[in-house]
């Protein structure tokens, strides 16, 4: 196993668990009984559950998501862990590693709870952004640090000599 594997893997694991005992703190403990709870002037922690996907968009949507929705989940993380297996920077590794312990932890809820659980709120002027999770953020990181890296940073090109062209 590859050092940047072994790295995302591990990254997975650490946001799988934090997000679990997030999640498990706030449903079983803090939010008996639901309520909102006021942390700063634009930070809440409520309880919500999401049925659908991010922001909650396909909560309304049939009863046959409640299937396919964790089936897509477990193909994007095969994936995931595929591209992990073949990366060769560390910070590839990391955001990947981000992405899929977050997806996993989504993915437990769903089985665990049929929704996933989210409980972060922000709000500003009078707007509420989508509650979400600790999973949620993982994934958000991990997927503005892929897009970063492919913006920004240059593959290393091999030196062959005089940097001509040798497909000729």
């Amino acid at each position: 196993m590859s050092p940047i594997l072994r790295l995302g893997l591990a990254v997975a694991f650490v946001v799988l668990i934090v997000d679990q005992v997030s999640k498990w703190w706030i449903v079983d403990v803090v939010m008996r009984p639901p309520r909102i709870i006021e942390v700063t002037p634009f930070f809440n922690l409520v309880m919500g559950w999401n049925r659908g996907v991010s922001f909650g968009f396909f909560s309304d949507a049939p009863g046959w998501t409640a299937w396919l929705l964790p089936l897509v989940a477990v193909v994007i993380i095969v994936v995931l862990v595929i591209w992990l297996s073949r990366a060769d920077r560390r910070l590839i590794g990391v955001a990947i590693g981000l992405i899929v312990g977050g997806a996993l932890g989504n993915l437990v809820d769903r089985f665990r709870y049929g929704a996933v659980a989210d409980f972060l709120d922000l709000h500003a002027w009078g707007y509420h952004w989508p509650a979400f999770n600790t999973a949620d953020s993982a994934i958000t990181v991990g997927a503005v640090a892929l897009v970063l890296d492919s913006l920004f940073v240059r593959p290393e090109r091999p030196k062959n000599g005089g940097g001509e062209d040798t497909d000729r």
